[in-house]
């Protein structure tokens, strides 16, 4: 049997294209065959997880399905007459505690066995059953429909890597058929995609990341001195455009799959290196990503905080908050010291931010705006994520302490 990894090489893309035709070909007629779809999921799955030690994150995503179905399955037969916080958080924390487990038994936290847990995916299947746990509580889900969370978790386009849906937008698509007029333009943004996709990840993510990143890291390992080389530049700006390319061609070829079968999944980059400042950057950058957090994380605890009255100051409730935020989605990467200092640079760059829009504003007189501080202002949003995201690739781990 072959062993398919999403969107790896052309063999995936020509089983992926002929298990799709019958598809494309109901939606055009308006039909959606539901079970096909979810077969051809199911099989796509099964061929991740088929041989060698891909079993072992096979049977995982099974226990890992099963037990996030039984706590939104529960949470939503008690949420329709009763409304405790303590259930609230149980079932949330239930929700996150296998991505914790292996996240800290990476590290030796908790025993190694716990790493077995993982597998390909895990992190944006926990996105969409916590995710799914909170719009219950809001009442945003008003009903349990099990067929559609399983299609909803199990969406075999955006699996591994996202982008990361919301149930109820997906359901909408899920549960209706395109005009042939839009399942035409989707096709149409479909083959652009992967055009695009190809491009991205064949070629430009290629060549930054299997050829001048490389060349750069060994030139700074080369000349280390005393924990510093010029090379490290080349190190931070050639990571940058290595992983852009990647995980924007990723996407790109996720959604198309998605639209070919007649779902919407939501976009995931927007140009982010033309951001005018980091906040900017952060609603181009792995839209769906930031904009779970933003949402789920930044401005529940911004709420909570001033429904509390913990802080009085609006302006010190939204600094904390950015931290706070920016921490959990460091912590989500890893718990390693490079993404905990990533997170706070971002988070710290963002206070800077509203601290300077706010300056501006009362100084609108005196300070310029136009298209040369415009592009400066692009010009060092850019940079600053270039040099940030020397922290983030984990090179200066090795660079400094494992030389």
């Amino acid at each position: 049997m072959p062993n398919l990894q999403p969107y790896a090489d052309p063999t995936y893309f020509f089983y992926l294209l002929v298990a799709l035709a019958p598809l494309a070909i109901g939606l055009y007629f308006g039909k959606r065959f539901v079970w096909y779809e979810i077969l051809v999921s199911l099989a796509f799955i099964f061929f991740i997880f088929d041989t060698g030690h891909y079993v072992n994150q096979g049977i995982a995503i099974l226990v890992y399905s099963i037990w996030q179905f039984c706590l939104v399955s529960f949470y939503s037969a008690y949420r329709k007459t009763k409304n405790a916080n303590w259930v609230f958080y149980l079932m949330v924390a239930l929700s996150i505690l296998p991505i914790t487990m292996v996240r800290f038994g990476a590290i030796g936290v908790f025993k190694p066995e716990f790493t077995l847990l993982g597998f390909l995916g895990i992190s944006y299947l926990t996105f969409r059953s916590t995710g799914m746990i909170i719009e219950t509580r809001d009442g945003a889900i008003k009903e349990f429909k099990p067929i559609i969370f399983l299609r909803f978790m199990l969406f075999m386009p955006t699996l591994s890597s996202g982008p990361i849906d919301r149930y109820t937008r997906f359901a909408g698509d899920a549960g209706s058929v395109p005009e042939r007029t839009d399942y035409i333009d989707m096709l149409s943004y479909a083959v652009k995609s992967y055009f695009l996709g190809f491009v991205y990840k064949f070629i430009l993510s290629y060549y930054f990341g299997q050829i001048v990143y490389p060349f750069f890291q060994s030139l700074a390992m080369g000349d280390n001195h005393h924990g510093f080389s010029w090379w490290l530049i080349g190190v931070a700006y050639s990571y940058g455009m290595y992983l852009f390319f990647d995980f924007a061609g990723y996407s790109r070829f996720a959604i198309a799959t998605s639209y070919v079968m007649g779902i919407k999944s939501p976009i995931n980059f927007n140009q982010p290196y033309r951001a005018h400042n980091i906040k900017d950057f952060w609603n181009r950058w792995h839209m769906s990503l930031s904009f779970w957090f933003r949402d789920f994380v930044f401005m529940r605890f911004s709420f909570m905080v001033m429904r509390k009255k913990w802080i009085k100051s609006r302006t010190t409730v939204s600094n904390v908050g950015y931290l706070v935020n920016m921490m959990v989605m460091g912590l989500w990467h890893g718990l390693t010291w490079y993404y905990i200092v990533y997170a706070l640079l971002h988070g710290t760059g963002m206070i800077v931010n509203d601290a300077w829009l706010r300056f501006k504003k009362k100084h609108r007189d005196q300070i310029p705006h136009n298209k040369f501080t415009e592009l400066f202002a692009i010009f060092l949003t850019f940079n600053f994520v270039m040099l940030t995201f020397l922290v983030f690739c984990g090179f200066l781990d090795k660079f400094w302490f494992h030389h």
